[in-house]
């Protein structure tokens, strides 16, 4: 599993952060321990850190890596941060990588990519019963072509002629056939065209946009004095949350919350390009706690 999980921006985010002996850590989206392990290593401090991931395949696997003592919670980032909150807890470093695993893009069986012939899923938390094929079977067209455009970022146009060819062919069960129907009524460009759809469906799925909003003005009360956030988004719907918040928080005169570290987000490096291509769209925004 280790071998398939390439954490993105990796040093840029251990610089950004710099993590010290001793500190304690929050990562609300550990996955497979990419950041994780590298941000344990220089702390060493793993009774005081958790590691939280709402993929129950995800927490079985921390179990197995990390230390006995290190805290690991299989709930969404969330609940997660509700709880900490209501025991009092705070942390020197916190991350949150929004983005999906490798490990779930590259899992047949969960339905995340296109590049298989899978059934329609896409869950995070296995648990739910809320699928993909709830999504695209049961919403009407009128809904899916909001969804479309609002978290795919299509043209209205076109997320309208899609959810319109989606409800004609249905019932679809599989990625291949809902892909194969998206690439008949698409243009073809360095982009899959069924890359969008499949985002806005994912986001449904696993109301990633909402949780993500309801967390950010949550997370200083998680932050020591002086400890740092670092949050990676994926696309710019995630980035501008993200964004919008970290100048909310940094724009109070003196009572700001938070301190903004890199006013540009820093992305990934031709160099990491070249041995992971899924870094190409990955954003990485800092602040510090006053």
């Amino acid at each position: 599993m280790e071998k398939q999980h390439i954490p993105v921006l990796l040093s840029e985010v251990l610089a950004t952060l710099d993590p010290q002996p001793g500190e304690s850590y929050l990562d609300l989206t550990a996955g497979y321990g990419g950041h994780a392990s590298k941000i344990l290593d220089v702390t060493r401090n793993y009774k005081n850190s958790v590691l939280v991931d709402r993929d129950e395949f995800a927490t079985d696997y921390l179990k197995s890596k990390f230390p006995l003592e290190t805290k690991i919670e299989n709930t969404d980032f969330y609940n997660a941060v509700l709880q900490l909150i209501e025991c009092g807890k705070t942390f020197d470093i916190i991350l949150a990588d929004f983005g999906v695993s490798s490990p779930q893009l590259d899992m047949e069986n969960r339905g995340f990519s296109f590049k298989y012939d899978s059934p329609l899923d896409m869950r995070m938390n296995q648990k739910q019963n809320f699928t993909a094929a709830d999504v695209v079977n049961k919403y009407n067209e009128r809904e899916l072509a909001e969804i479309f455009a609002k978290y795919g970022e299509e043209k209205p146009g076109h997320a309208k002629l899609l959810a319109r060819e989606i409800a004609h062919h249905r019932p679809i069960k599989t990625t291949k056939e809902l892909a194969e129907i998206i690439i008949k009524k698409s243009r073809y460009t360095k982009v899959h065209p069924a890359t969008k759809v499949f985002q806005a469906v994912r986001i449904v799925v696993n109301d990633e946009l909402t949780q993500i909003a309801k967390t950010l003005p949550l997370i200083p009360r998680l932050l020591n004095q002086n400890g740092r956030v670092g949050i990676i988004t994926f696309h710019s719907l995630e980035d501008r949350l993200v964004k919008d918040y970290f100048k909310k928080a940094s724009n109070l005169g003196e009572e700001s919350e938070l301190k903004i570290i890199n006013k540009k987000p820093i992305i990934a490096t031709p160099q990491e390009l070249v041995i992971n291509p899924r870094a190409r769209s990955a954003k990485f925004r800092a602040a510090t706690r006053n």
